[in-house]
């Protein structure tokens, strides 16, 4: 779903406050106005906008960092259509694969915003180089996942790592109020994973057919890159 822009302001706001009180060094820049997203945009995922709140996020002057739990950090805006590439572990989504937006990035897991349908605003996950079809929803929208991580540094499952200057996630499975999905965390419960799977209407992928449905998928993001091209 799209955030009310003061509920998202507010999320986001929150967590700044509450990962700077952990640790993090993340200086206050101020919050800057929505900048325009740029026109490329919006060929390269085939659709016809992109949401006031993903271009918000996207202007926001937030330090060269990595600024989110388990030292993941913002996407910038894709130059081009190898930005389709990193789509290539989306399979079994209930929305078109292309129409969504590479918005975080976590090393091994990718976040993203997906930008069109009765999903837009949701946030999906994928793993990233591993043969996994674990394609969920990961927050029902930006502001439902920044209060997510607020609160695991709130129940102190969410803290500063002084080696690595980031914020590690620790176990928060059964912590009360966390949802593990909104967290940058691998593996995941399979009950919970198939669970969640059932709910935002994803298609479970078997894994003996994971690489049919993959093969499949690439060859559609060739072609979508070539057709950018001409």
């Amino acid at each position: 779903m799209l955030d009310d822009m003061r509920v998202l302001r507010g999320a986001v706001r929150e967590y700044r406050v509450a990962a700077t009180a952990a640790g993090l060094d993340w200086p206050d820049a101020g919050e800057s106005p929505a900048g325009p997203p740029p026109d490329r945009v919006r060929r390269i995922f085939d659709v016809d906008h992109v949401a006031d709140q993903m271009a918000w996020l996207q202007s926001q002057r937030w330090p060269d960092a990595r600024l989110l739990p388990n030292g993941g950090w913002r996407m910038p805006w894709p130059d081009g259509g190898d930005a389709l590439d990193y789509l290539g572990l989306s399979i079994g989504t209930p929305f078109p694969w292309r129409q969504q937006l590479p918005l975080f990035h976590f090393d091994f897991l990718l976040y993203t915003f997906v930008l069109a349908g009765e999903h837009e605003g949701e946030i999906w996950r994928y793993p990233v180089g591993e043969d996994a079809w674990e394609s969920v929803r990961a927050a029902s929208s930006l502001a439902v996942l920044f209060d997510q991580w607020t609160r695991g540094i709130a129940a102190g499952v969410v803290r500063y790592d002084e080696a690595n200057k980031w914020l590690l996630v620790e176990d928060v499975e059964g912590v009360p109020g966390l949802d593990p999905l909104a967290f940058p965390v691998t593996p995941v419960d399979e009950t919970l994973l198939h669970a969640r799977q059932r709910e935002c209407g994803a298609s479970p992928v078997a894994d003996d057919e994971g690489f049919e449905h993959q093969e499949r998928l690439l060859d559609a993001i060739d072609g979508a890159k070539a057709t950018l091209g001409r």
